[in-house]
């Protein structure tokens, strides 16, 4: 591939060497991608590969997303299976090709979560409510609306993000795919194909792993204190619990998010679990000393998280509200054209800010239309409804940019708690309440979630696209696409989840956040109580914390996600600290910590994917009866776990 860069000044991974700091003065950065020649981006192969990628992967993230409450980043192993197919294949420079592969695909990432974080608990109240209604174009519709707004309201902050901010924000997703991707076709255009055997290995190790415990259950899903005489007498004595989920998917999530960030979630954890949840259960009321711990973490001490993690949001707007400016009057002065000719070059070509903003009407009526004959039915109160989704979503359209940018997690499920209160009270005080408002309250807070959980994905892609030097105008258009295909497939996955695991009761699909948003509207619309008192304090405890300097979102969020599915995170995280620092040779360590990272998305899309056949697998109805004791399942548990954390460290060392 031809570069205008020498040779001298690239990093290893063929990037320039000015690619991951700040520009001097003079300074220009140039992508890998000439910048002065169009690039072969959109093709036929790239956008059906694309779509492809959307539908496989909105399904298995969908399963994963429910059953554990985290949604993996998709961007890696799509990124690595393009250049895999690319090299396949025999394509000549299929670099931008491959970035439209990876932009199309990640659609699926960031509407599952826009979607399993809310609608599901339209399905865990309809238990309880027999009246409420779930219909697919609900699901479809608000997922797909959502991430239309998300899209038109970021590409405004495009170049503030990716080009103002160069050097600036770390953006460790976007530098992960970018690195696998310029790596990955090195790679390829020199006949080795290493990178994509390996994440095949690991994909097929995860997959068959979780499919194993998850249909046959020959080894403990979840290792817990609770399985032994001792851990059950202190359980009931003090409310001290410790477990541990044994899949191969969080493990390996939990190593990419890191020790840092794993460390103050799963500290967040232990805040509720080993004291909040022991104070409450020893000197509470009667009838919380008598429940369990997992009872008293659902129905009491998870209502703290989520005053936290609503308070992170306001204080994240806040934070952010100068970047709002900022943007709106970089928009406003390409709309009046007078912008820099820097939008004349193809590398910088977005959308005509004309054509977005008309785009951005149509969507805007599209999603008042919805609201009114698809929701909520009278004219006056679908207005307010459209105008808290408008409202909310363009100002936390920065907040989930900025949390991509910095730490490579999106806080949409806070934002959107804090969208289903402001909204839910909003309604209740026009007359909008009961199990009408219920299903408004959470149609709309999908809308909201999935707009802030693509504003967050879609930085990550047009950073991609500014360090190898794709064209933003094409990524920006043929996202539209992605997210049509994903939106469909996120809706059918979930009414097929529903009907063979559901989101509540015994054997039952965890789906954390979307329970969380469920305990959060049911009092406000049904007018039971409201537990005013726990939000407060978890506020609080969140400007204490930022006050301090400490994460606050990653903390709360810890607080209201179950500790059997944190618990792997920190597993994850240490490891991929050891491997970071398993050797005197800085080199050696950072080209096994990037295999390490490898590894780990293969582990995540393996899991995911065969956790989608092992629901085929019950949906069809087979269930295995598994003849072993719950203690030795819990021995084998442990045993299998150990060797899954073995075979990371060791393939991860393995790099030289």
């Amino acid at each position: 591939m031809k570069q205008e860069q020498d040779e001298s000044i690239m990093t290893p991974t063929g990037l320039p060497e000015n690619a991951f700091r700040e520009l001097g003065q003079d300074e220009v950065y140039r992508p890998v991608m000439s910048p002065a020649h169009d690039q072969k981006e959109v093709t036929p192969y790239s956008v059906i590969t694309g779509l492809v990628m959307a539908i496989i992967f909105s399904a298995a993230a969908a399963y994963l997303g429910l059953k554990v409450g985290q949604v993996f980043e998709a961007a890696i192993p799509i990124a690595i299976i393009a250049v895999g197919l690319s090299n396949a294949l025999g394509k000549k420079n299929a670099l931008g090709q491959n970035v439209i592969i990876q932009s199309i695909g990640a659609c699926s990432g960031v509407i599952v979560a826009g979607a399993i974080f809310t609608l599901p608990a339209l399905f865990i109240l309809q238990a309880k409510y027999p009246d409420i209604t779930v219909q697919f174009y609900q699901i479809f519709l608000s997922s797909l609306l959502g991430g239309i707004l998300g899209i038109l309201f970021f590409i405004p902050f495009r170049k503030y993000f990716v080009k103002d901010m160069h050097g600036k924000y770390p953006f460790p997703e976007a530098t992960a795919t970018t690195q696998v991707l310029i790596s990955a076709q090195a790679g390829a255009e020199s006949g080795e194909g290493g990178q994509a055997k390996t994440l095949i290995i690991a994909s097929l190790i995860g997959g068959i792993y979780d499919y194993l415990v998850a249909t046959f259950g020959w080894w403990a899903e979840t290792v817990t204190s609770t399985a032994s005489t001792w851990g059950t007498t202190i359980a009931e004595k003090t409310k001290l619990v410790l477990s541990c989920n044994t899949g191969a998917a969080l493990l390996g999530l939990g190593y990419i998010v890191g020790l840092k960030y794993a460390f103050v979630i799963f500290a967040g954890s232990i805040f509720v679990w080993w004291i909040v949840i022991p104070l409450m259960g020893t000197y509470g009321a009667p009838e919380i000393a008598a429940m369990d711990p997992d009872m008293i973490f659902r129905d009491y001490a998870r209502m703290i998280g989520i005053g936290g993690i609503a308070m992170a949001g306001v204080i994240g707007i806040i934070k952010s509200w100068p970047i709002i400016v900022q943007a709106v009057g970089l928009a406003g002065r390409e709309l009046k054209g007078k912008s820099s000719a820097a939008k004349e070059v193809r590398w910088q070509l977005d959308i005509s800010m004309k054509h977005i903003v008309f785009f951005i009407v149509l969507a805007l009526i599209a999603v008042l239309l919805f609201f009114w004959f698809g929701v909520i039915n009278t004219l006056w109160q679908a207005v307010v409804a459209w105008a808290v989704v408008v409202i909310i979503a363009f100002l936390f359209t920065t907040v989930a940019a900025n949390a991509i940018a910095i730490v490579g997690s999106n806080p949409v499920s806070g934002m959107t708690l804090m969208t289903l209160i402001i909204a839910s009270a909003i309604f209740v005080g026009i007359g909008l309440s009961g199990t009408s408002g219920i299903v408004a309250s959470m149609v709309i807070g999908g809308v909201v979630c999935t707009a802030l959980s693509m504003a967050g994905g879609f930085v990550t892609d047009l950073k991609i696209g500014y360090w190898l030097g794709s064209t933003p105008k094409k990524q920006e258009s043929w996202k539209f696409l992605g997210t049509l295909a994903s939106a469909a497939t996120v809706g059918g996955v979930i009414m097929v989840l529903n009907q063979v695991y559901g989101f509540s009761g015994d054997n039952a699909l965890v789906a954390p956040q979307a329970n969380a948003m469920a305990k959060v509207i049911e009092p406000l619309m049904m007018g039971g109580d409201t537990p005013w008192i726990l939000y407060m304090v978890g506020a609080i405890l969140a400007a204490i914390l930022n006050w301090l300097g400490v994460p606050a979102l990653a903390f709360c969020l810890g607080m209201f996600i179950p500790l059997s599915l944190n618990t792997p995170m920190l597993v994850g995280g240490a490891i991929a600290y050891f491997v970071s620092n398993s050797s005197d040779d800085k080199s050696v360590c950072d080209k096994r910590r990037d295999r390490g990272t490898l590894l780990s998305s293969g582990l995540i899309a393996g899991g995911a994917l065969f956790g989608v056949f092992a629901a085929i697998t019950r949906f069809a109805g087979y269930e295995y009866v598994n003849p072993l004791s719950e203690g030795t399942t819990q021995i084998l548990g442990c045993v299998a776990y150990a060797l899954l954390i073995c075979y990371l460290i060791w393939d991860s060392k393995r790099a030289k």
